[in-house]
């Protein structure tokens, strides 16, 4: 029998079919960072933090993510492009060919948990390849005590091989890479990349089963926090939308920046123990808390440095998607554990690159459950291959693709869960105004804030028509006025200066709305189709 001992703690991974001696077990974060130098695999910043190159893929590939279909997932998992099926006997073969890899291989071995409720903890053990993605656990996932890694027991097993390339032809993968869950064999297997989003979204993605199916608790990609009053507030967004920006705020205390879960005891907490933001064009003075958190302990993604370890956070040279990971902790105004009462406030933030949605606006529970299936944002021109103008991106419920569960179980969930707490549910646009993107301007971070933040106090208002406008393509209610922020800029149609160009790119989007929810019409009732925008066409 394989096994190691670090301290008073031995593991055996022979039940992995791991039977090398060279395992480094739960190893300090700084054992990693240098252990990472030593072997060439990363440099230091002048901020003390670990920069890293994750390869050939800068952020994650859902083309090759699968689900093993199965007994347990053949009837519940919504089958199709998100959540591809992959057959367990290949699956068994793949597995056996990584860890045949990974047998001649270094291992770092790391005991953690999720979940932040004890009520809903699990044991996640974490195998890598790399000192570095070994470090990303660490700073990702909850950190257990002394006597917890004692009694620890894995429920679920990350295994992750960057340097393993897939057989598409023999493995029945698309390509070299992959990331498959097998929630017979409670694995998470993973191979053919180092970007480390991966892992984290691969936990996400089996909690996102777990906890709906089997704990009548609503899973969620979001960010959350809580104020001195003791009010939650939850932020739905998908990348590059300022989920993480704008839940980090100096006036209130996180709970955290990605995965939450919403229990049946009418509480919210977080998944992980640590942040993963973009640092895309950060700066000390818009994100002071981010900024602050890049010290020795973090780890940076894919940015460019100079010779003196000097970022430059603006340089999109190896990606835009730049990241840096860092344990909790690193925030100072966090909230300790990580769990929050009900909400009172729900935020759908999307950045709409067509500059028409109002930069903020109120929604009924028919469009909150219209805009959470939907889930949108857009693309903006140069961040893709092809993109030359905005392009309308839905990703429903704001993370579909770690989603195995039909969008509507989860909006019947959220819905279900906003009534009985009378949250006020609010859509929030981070994206441009005074035209789209190439002749607008991008929403002032500033004005942002200030908008959540007189959401967050009742000074935007009750829901009348002196107080409200009704957006006329949408059906939104857009408040008339807002402490800090200038009066116009809370109707898009009025920073344009050109009502037929607004209403012509109004329609065009809404248009693209209802074409993006012909897929779910047959499982929404008609309230909710109700609940999206009511005019396409002059």
């Amino acid at each position: 029998m394989s096994s190691f001992t670090a301290g008073t703690k031995s593991i055996s991974l022979s039940e992995y079919g791991l039977t090398t001696e060279n395992i480094q077990y739960q190893l300090s974060p700084d054992a990693l960072h240098q252990r990472t130098l030593d072997a060439g695999l990363g440099q230091e910043a002048d901020s003390g933090a670990l920069a890293v190159n994750t390869g050939e893929f800068t952020g994650r590939a859902p083309q090759d993510r699968f689900i093993v279909r199965d007994e347990i997932t053949e009837e519940e998992v919504w089958w199709g492009p998100v959540n591809k099926p992959f057959d367990p006997d290949k699956f068994d073969a793949l597995y056996d060919k990584v860890i045949a890899y990974l047998n001649e291989r270094e291992l770092f071995v790391r005991d953690s948990f999720v979940c932040s409720d004890p009520k809903y903890r699990m044991g996640v053990r974490v195998i890598n390849e790399y000192p570095w993605s070994n470090y990303f656990a660490y700073n990702m996932f909850l950190r257990p005590t002394a006597q917890e890694l004692q009694e620890f027991e894995a429920d679920w097993t990350v295994i992750n091989a960057p340097g393993f390339h897939a057989d598409p032809a023999a493995d029945g993968t698309r390509q070299h890479n992959f990331a498959i869950l097998n929630f017979s064999r409670k694995v998470v297997l993973i191979g053919g990349t180092g970007y480390t989003g991966e892992i984290k979204k691969g936990i996400f993605s089996a909690l996102n089963f777990i906890l709906p199916v089997f704990r009548n608790t609503l899973p969620m990609h979001c960010s959350a926090n809580v104020g001195e009053d003791g009010q939650t507030a939850i932020f739905f967004g998908l990348s590059g939308t300022g989920k993480t920006t704008l839940s980090t705020d100096p006036s209130r205390k996180l709970i955290g920046d990605d995965e939450h879960g919403w229990t049946a005891e009418d509480t919210v907490f977080n998944f992980e123990g640590g942040c993963y933001a973009k640092v895309i064009n950060l700066s000390a003075e818009n994100e002071p808390e981010i900024y602050g958190a890049i010290r020795k302990g973090a780890i940076l993604e894919n940015v460019i440095m100079d010779s003196d370890g000097r970022v430059d956070f603006a340089d999109t040279a190896i990606t835009p998607n730049t990241r840096v990971s860092y344990p909790i902790y690193h925030i100072e105004n966090r909230q300790d554990p990580s769990i929050g009462e009900n909400p009172k406030h729900v935020f759908f933030l999307t950045a709409d690159a067509f500059g028409v949605l109002p930069p903020i606006s109120r929604l009924t529970p028919a469009q909150a459950a219209y805009h959470f299936i939907s889930g949108y944002t857009a693309k903006v021109a140069g961040t893709e291959a092809g993109v030359n103008e905005p392009v309308p991106s839905f990703s429903a419920c704001f993370g579909a693709p770690f989603m195995p569960l039909h969008p509507t179980k989860y909006a019947e969930m959220l819905s279900k869960k906003m009534q009985e707490s009378g949250a006020n549910v609010w859509l929030v646009n981070t994206g441009w105004t005074g035209g789209s993107y190439g002749v607008g301007t991008r929403m002032k971070l500033k004005y942002t804030r200030a908008m959540i933040r007189a959401a967050l106090s009742g000074a935007l208002g009750l829901y009348t028509y002196d107080t409200y406008h009704i957006h006329s393509v949408f059906g939104v209610a857009q408040p008339r006025e807002c402490p800090g922020v200038p009066t116009d800029l809370l109707s898009p149609r009025a920073t344009w200066n050109n009502d037929k160009a607004y209403y012509d790119t109004a329609f065009k989007l809404a248009n693209a709305f209802r074409e993006n929810f012909r897929k779910f019409e047959s499982y929404a009732n008609e309230e909710i189709r109700r609940g999206g925008p009511q005019r396409y066409a002059y």
